[in-house]
């Protein structure tokens, strides 16, 4: 189905089309807003809110960006007001997450990594001998630590532009991000990613 296509279907209130949106969009949305809420369920919360807002504002988007940009900057305001709001009231212990919508979304940037990551989607397992599924849950595991590890913008950035195939001008309007820090972002979180999965991709 085509930007074009899906759009239309929105429009037009298909239940088909919008189950499609959401399972190409949800597990990054959540991705992203974990990057600026304290748990999981918030982020979920937040991913619920937009949503919700997409639904209701389908009628007045204009095109004037792609529907996935619209989508992320909904999602991007709303859970910026979120943690903002959550900082003054959650304790500090509340910010462990169960990490579910993570390994959620490296299972999707192992099999569908764009182009200069292939080896990454080699060694997913899909179509593998069992020997490489046993590799590539290794590399899964790995991937998701070292996501973890990464300090939320270089999540967000990395999420955007990997996962999503976002421009580097989109991710930069989302985010707020003049382009030389986006920069530095994706390739410091490209370069902790590559090195957690070195030896495993080899």
């Amino acid at each position: 189905m085509t930007s074009e296509d899906l759009l239309d279907g929105l429009r037009r209130g298909e239940e088909d089309a919008f189950a499609d949106l959401v399972d190409r969009l949800h597990g990054s949305m959540c991705w992203v807003a974990r990057g600026y809420v304290a748990s999981d369920a918030v982020a979920e919360e937040v991913v619920q809110e937009t949503w919700a807002a997409v639904v209701g504002g389908l009628g007045a988007f204009q095109g004037r960006s792609e529907l996935k940009t619209w989508i992320f900057r909904i999602l991007v305001n709303r859970a910026k007001t979120t943690g903002v709001r959550e900082r003054r009231t959650v304790p500090f212990s509340a910010l462990d997450g169960d990490g579910a919508t993570a390994e959620a979304v490296a299972d999707r940037l192992l099999a569908d990594a764009p182009g200069g990551r292939g080896a990454w989607s080699a060694v997913s397992g899909a179509h593998c001998e069992p020997e490489t599924r046993v590799l590539a849950g290794e590399v899964r595991r790995r991937l998701f630590a070292a996501l973890e590890t990464l300090c939320p913008a270089q999540r967000a950035v990395v999420t955007l532009r990997d996962v999503e195939g976002l421009s580097a001008e989109a991710v930069c309007d989302l985010l707020g991000l003049q382009p030389g820090n986006q920069r530095v972002l994706l390739h410091r979180g490209r370069a902790r990613v590559r090195t957690a999965l070195a030896g495993y991709v080899d």
